[in-house]
This record gives C-alpha cells, sequence and structure tokens, in this order.
C-alpha cells in the first residue's frame, strides 16, 4: 500500500477560502481593536464629569465637604 495521502494536494484548493476567512477575522479584530481604543478614550471624561457632579451633590445635599471614598 501506498503512505502517500492524496488530501494534502485537494485541501490546497481551499487555501484562498481559508486565506480570506483569516483576513476577515483579522479585520473584524481590528475594528473591535479600534472600538475598545474609542470607548477607552471616552471613558475618562465621563468619569471626571461623574465625579464632578457627585461632589457637587455630597456638597449640597451631604453637609458641605465631598469626601473621598
Amino acid at each position: 500500500m501506498s503512505t502517500a495521502s492524496p488530501l494534502p494536494i485537494a485541501y490546497g484548493f481551499f487555501q484562498p477560502l481559508l486565506d480570506w476567512q483569516s483576513a476577515l477575522a483579522e479585520s473584524w479584530l481590528q475594528a473591535q481593536d479600534l472600538q475598545l481604543q474609542m470607548l477607552s478614550t471616552w471613558h475618562h471624561p465621563f468619569t471626571a464629569v461623574h465625579q464632578e457632579l457627585w461632589d457637587l451633590w455630597v456638597a449640597h445635599f451631604g453637609g458641605g465637604v465631598p469626601l473621598d471614598a
């Protein structure tokens, strides 16, 4: 019996499809990474605004000086 298998030759026809699928997955991951970077960039100003509003609320309703927890 022959030990050579014809399968590697047959799988060679799928290589363009696998390359396309790999490129699609990589671009999808890059898009998600960009979205996460944008979310992280927006997170800091909103955190500062939230802290400022909390300090104002505590100063008004909490009896004066805002305490850092």
